[in-house]
């Protein structure tokens, strides 16, 4: 599986962000939607009821599974967008460390949010992303 992903950093930007301004993807790839990955179990149930990490790695578990089905990998994201239902900017931080750990060096353009709801009952934690392909 290819990564046609590029990651476009600028000096002119602050080097403060933990990811790159921008990504593209080249022509001929075919780019994936993914909604919003949450925190669920097979089940249905909400894990780490209270705990943003806890949250946000099942998430990430999630988000890679439903790569996998699309026939990609965290390496093909071009970018994601991280909902925390918190105003607390401790708790987005800690939900965004395990995010960004989960790509590594694929540090993805990223939107960190604060949201006053999520959908699912004790849903702390969403993410979005868009992925891209060349098959």
């Amino acid at each position: 599986m290819s990564h046609p992903v590029s990651l476009i950093r600028s000096a002119a930007l602050s080097d403060v962000a933990q990811y790159a301004y921008a990504s593209t993807a080249p022509a001929g790839s075919r780019l994936i939607f993914l909604a919003g990955s949450c925190p669920l179990n097979i089940d249905g149930s909400t894990t780490g009821v209270g705990d943003y990490a806890a949250q946000a790695a099942k998430a990430m578990e999630n988000l890679v599974i439903a790569l996998a089905a699309a026939g990609a990998n965290l390496g093909n994201v071009l970018s994601t967008r991280v909902l925390v239902a918190s105003a607390e900017r401790s708790d987005l931080g800690e939900a965004w460390e395990v995010v960004r750990d989960a790509f590594g060096d694929h540090d993805v353009p990223s939107t960190l949010l604060g949201v006053t709801v999520l959908g699912y009952e004790d849903q702390l934690v969403e993410i979005e992303a868009v992925a891209a392909v060349i098959d």
